[in-house]
């Protein structure tokens, strides 16, 4: 009868979220921590017209309305095996999100955004970790 007084207790604390532990075995190794999350370094941003051999070309903070597309240009460290996302804003309105893998440290990678003649006005980048943290915001202007 106690044996079984003792399951249904077992049960009740098990069900309540509590849990029995052994302390009469000895400790073994302390497990190892988590691996902790790569941490990215923006080397460099910028907006470009073009990427020629993985380096920017006609870099700017101005950009005409006829400009067509432009390029998000990020040299990073610290990230292979990760990925970042490049977050285009025509304003305060988000009009792209590009992810984009990292395949070692260093690493060079970009982004490439179609911009219509009448988006003119403010705009700008953030380039983001996996997570969504900004590490990095590039303004620009298109047509002004």
């Amino acid at each position: 009868m106690k044996r079984i007084a003792m399951l249904a207790a077992s049960a009740l604390l098990l069900g309540r979220g509590l849990v029995a532990q052994d302390t009469t075995k000895a400790a073994g190794p302390a497990a190892a921590p988590a691996a902790a999350t790569p941490q990215v370094t923006v080397v460099e941003a910028v907006v470009a017209r073009s990427v020629v051999d993985r380096q920017p070309q006609d870099t700017g903070a101005a950009f005409p309305a006829d400009v067509a597309q432009l390029n998000c240009w990020t040299k990073l460290e610290g990230a292979g095996g990760s990925s970042i996302h490049h977050v285009w804003f025509h304003g305060d309105t988000q009009v792209g999100d590009v992810e984009l893998q990292v395949g070692g440290s260093p690493w060079r990678t970009w982004s490439r955004k179609t911009v219509p003649a009448d988006w003119t006005g403010a705009w700008h980048v953030e380039v983001r970790d996996a997570a969504g943290t900004v590490l990095k915001r590039i303004d620009f202007t298109v047509g002004q």
